[in-house]
């Protein structure tokens, strides 16, 4: 079946499909939400706003490194769906938690404590990914057919940008404590949808679960990566996303700063940049004709690299606000870079989703069924210790004075590496 949108009417997943949405519409509700409150309401200093991002970011991507290992293994030994009930139960309580911390944040009592809070929140819901990641992509070859695995990573990789775009939008124009009352709400939603979603139980042999998280990363990575398109495709998504955490830190800051416009143009761009992904992954599928290949790969890396310089020239001859203001959504549109910019950033993201939807392809029909979660897992590991050296280098450069446009030209440097490996991809293959 090449036409994903089908698979909306399965039952096999559409409750996967929902539950996977909410999930990152709520992560992002509350990340935003955070953010917001941290970089408009209680630092004025584009360096510390800066680390904060990437002190943040640090926090939610460490769960990934130290529990990938093991969340394999659990999804592979165990059925996806009762461990996809656990880990939403889970994401109820880990919303109490840093709704509190906004709370407190938001009217100005408690920092240290609202920063706990929140960051607390933050390396939960890591945790919470890390457990929910592998089994999104892995349950897919387990319950759709071989034909069908393309388009329904490509929907479920849209869909997630469609939450994280539906999640940042609400946050951005929901005060905080309304913003509290919905993350809470679509927690509860999301534990709905997750009963919903049919048995994935154990395939293959019974698994021995190694608990210890360095032994068994090592072991998971080192046992993955010798087959060589699993380790091209990991290393060229790993590329992507220490690109992706470095647009994500810096964006928020640069907007205030760079771009001097108020939380409501972030929200708009950020937004922007959501749909510019969803569109991409979508795109992918309808010219692969749901075949996995990386033919693609390196002339949309190299595109999306072209609208980075492109988007880091335009901040740079930027007409900012006079001191004291911040431009609002209409006065940013009036602005004719406005509409340059925003051309820009949907260029980043639809050839930056066209690069990655592919590559996720590959972990789940490269190995067999009984080993996809632990796959997934594998690039899960890699790919955050990729991500969170590029929050370090972030944060250092942030230190160092180092502005965020000057960082754009950082990730324009990388996009030349990932087509070299998603060109050796495609030859592996061929």
């Amino acid at each position: 079946m090449n036409n994903a949108l089908g698979l909306m009417k399965q039952r096999q997943f559409l409750p996967l499909f929902v539950t996977q949405f909410l999930g990152a519409f709520n992560d992002n509700l509350f990340k935003q939400a955070m953010v917001l409150v941290v970089v408009y309401q209680i630092y004025n200093d584009p360096a510390a706003e800066q680390s904060f991002n990437g002190l943040a970011s640090v926090f939610s991507i460490v769960p990934f490194v130290l529990l990938s290992a093991l969340a394999g293994q659990l999804a592979d030994a165990h059925d996806k769906a009762k461990i996809i009930r656990i880990v939403k139960t889970a994401e109820i309580g880990i919303m109490l938690v840093g709704g509190a911390g906004l709370l407190l944040a938001r009217h100005g009592a408690h920092y240290q404590i609202a920063m706990a809070l929140m960051l607390s929140a933050v390396a939960a819901l890591g945790v919470h990914s890390t457990f929910f990641g592998p089994i999104k992509y892995a349950i897919l070859p387990q319950h759709l057919k071989e034909d069908e695995v393309l388009g329904g990573t490509g929907l479920v990789e849209s869909a997630t940008y469609i939450a994280i775009l539906a999640g940042t939008v609400v946050a951005g124009f929901l005060t905080i404590d309304y913003a509290v009352i919905g993350t809470l709400v679509i927690a509860a939603a999301g534990w709905v949808a997750a009963r919903r979603v049919p048995p994935a139980p154990r395939q293959g042999p019974e698994l021995k679960i190694n608990y210890n998280p360095f032994t068994s990363s090592w072991r998971l990575i080192s046992g993955t990566l010798h087959v060589p398109r699993l380790f091209l495709a990991i290393c060229a998504i790993s590329f992507f996303w220490t690109m992706g955490i470095v647009l994500i830190v810096i964006f928020t800051p640069l907007t205030k700063n760079v771009l001097t416009a108020d939380p409501h143009v972030a929200t708009v761009l950020t937004a922007l940049f959501s749909i510019g992904i969803a569109i991409g992954s979508v795109a992918i599928n309808s010219l692969l004709r749901g075949h996995t290949s990386a033919k693609y790969g390196p002339a949309t890396v190299l595109i999306m690299g072209g609208f980075v310089i492109v988007f880091a020239l335009l901040c740079r001859t930027w007409p900012a606000a006079t001191p004291g203001h911040l431009y609002d959504s209409w006065e940013f549109l009036a602005i004719p870079h406005a509409w340059a910019v925003i051309a820009s950033l949907i260029g980043i993201a639809v050839f930056g989703g066209m690069f990655v939807v592919p590559l996720y392809a590959f972990l789940t029909t490269t190995v067999t069924k009984d080993e996809t979660a632990r796959t997934v897992a594998a690039n899960n590991a890699v790919n955050s210790a990729a991500m969170a050296v590029g929050s370090a280098v972030v944060f250092l450069l942030a230190h160092a004075g180092v502005g965020s446009t000057t960082m754009l030209y950082l990730v324009a440097a990388m996009c030349p590496v990932a087509a070299w490996i998603a060109q050796k991809l495609h030859r592996a293959c061929d």
